[in-house]
């Protein structure tokens, strides 16, 4: 005889194991969300207080319009129209178009941040006198507001406009430009030591120099000493202070090529009291011929400590003088060191730098403006 079991007597499934996951999916997901509310509000109050303490210090910092937003996973703060102004004498504002700034969740201390153009240099309620551009502007900062580490920023086909009356005139250009700096001692406001690295591909800076004129691709490493601190200061100041301090920039590795020019450097600069470079530089170069061309040199020695040795030869024998002028840059080419530079014949000579008088190594060559 078969048993027939009623419906009172089947066990019934339990539900709650199919419900429990997606319970906990749904509480985690209002924990996270709470969390990342109060974690940007946290943030908000941090920039907030960062921007007081900079406006004291004399950096002033201001959006059009500002939100915040990245959710789930990261925060992100977008800033319309964003203003810098570096109180001095005169004070200095800059204006870009938009500027976002990101940080991931598990990674705070990164800030990625990225600038849209143009961006106006000048001076507060004036017509601004430089206008930048680019197609990508990228950045990133390490550590925190009050503690920056490190700095990058990185530029696809960044231009320089100087802004004139009858129109803008380019003054720097090129295909790609980074700037790297890291805190290598001290702090912002304690004596910091900088490290410093920047690279050019396909620059040329028209008013700078004819012979910055063709694209060239440069590669610098630097360390900066004798600062005081971040504080914003007129330049002269500046300078006063690094000279003060026995300040001095260090060239670690400096790599300029312009077509088939190479010249490579290394050596410290410094200033002297009266504003002007001091120090030495031991530069390598590739078609040393072409560079003295390029630098106008006929020029620079009728300027130079060589122009009476000239005029001595021409009262000796009229027109040795000017072609002793004329055969100059062999004549510097022959006291250098023959060597070889990435496979190539080179010449290595001491640039020096003598209360802002320039030697070519033994040569007199010209003269650096004062910085202060």
């Amino acid at each position: 005889m078969t048993e027939v079991l009623s419906p009172m007597s089947i066990p019934r499934r339990r539900r709650w194991p199919v419900f429990l996951p997606f319970g906990l999916v749904v509480v985690l997901a209002a924990l996270w969300t709470g969390f990342w509310f109060f974690a940007s509000a946290r943030a908000e109050t941090t920039l907030a207080g960062w921007r007081e303490r900079e406006a004291k210090a004399g950096r002033v910092y201001s959006c059009d319009k500002q939100s915040v937003g990245g959710y789930p996973f990261r925060f992100e703060v977008r800033c319309a129209e964003p203003v810098a102004q570096l109180r001095g004498d005169p004070t200095v504002a800059l204006k870009a178009k938009d500027l976002l700034a990101a940080v991931q969740v598990y990674d705070p201390g990164l800030v990625i941040g990225e600038i849209k153009g143009p961006l106006t240099i000048g001076e507060p309620g004036k017509p601004p006198i430089y206008v930048a551009n680019w197609t990508l502007g990228q950045s990133s900062i390490r550590g925190t507001p009050e503690a920056p580490e490190r700095a990058s920023f990185v530029f696809d086909t960044p231009t320089v406009d100087r802004v004139a009356d009858g129109g803008n005139v380019n003054v720097f250009t090129a295909e790609h430009a980074e700037v790297h700096g890291r805190l290598a001692s001290g702090s912002v406001t304690d004596h910091p030591v900088i490290d410093l690295a920047v690279l050019l591909q396909g620059a040329s800076a028209q008013e700078l120099h004819p012979a910055a004129r063709d694209p060239s691709d440069v590669d610098v490493v630097a360390v900066l000493r004798g600062l005081k601190d971040f504080s914003p200061k007129p330049w002269p100041d500046r300078f006063r202070e690094i000279q003060a301090a026995n300040g001095q920039i260090e060239i670690v590795k400096a790599r300029i090529q312009q077509d088939d020019v190479i010249a490579v450097g290394s050596g410290k600069l410094g200033l002297s009291p009266n504003g002007r470079l001091d120090g030495r530089l031991q530069v390598t170069v590739v078609n040393l011929d072409k560079v003295l061309k390029k630098l106008d040199l006929d020029r620079m020695m009728s300027e130079g400590q060589m122009a009476s040795t000239f005029g001595a030869l021409d009262k000796i024998m009229p027109g040795l003088g000017n072609l002793a002028r004329q055969n100059a840059p062999n004549l510097i080419a022959s006291i250098g060191q023959r060597t070889v530079l990435e496979g190539k014949s080179a010449v290595a000579l001491p640039l020096r730098f003598v209360d802002g008088v320039v030697y070519f190594g033994p040569f007199q060559v010209g003269r650096t403006p004062p910085l202060y």
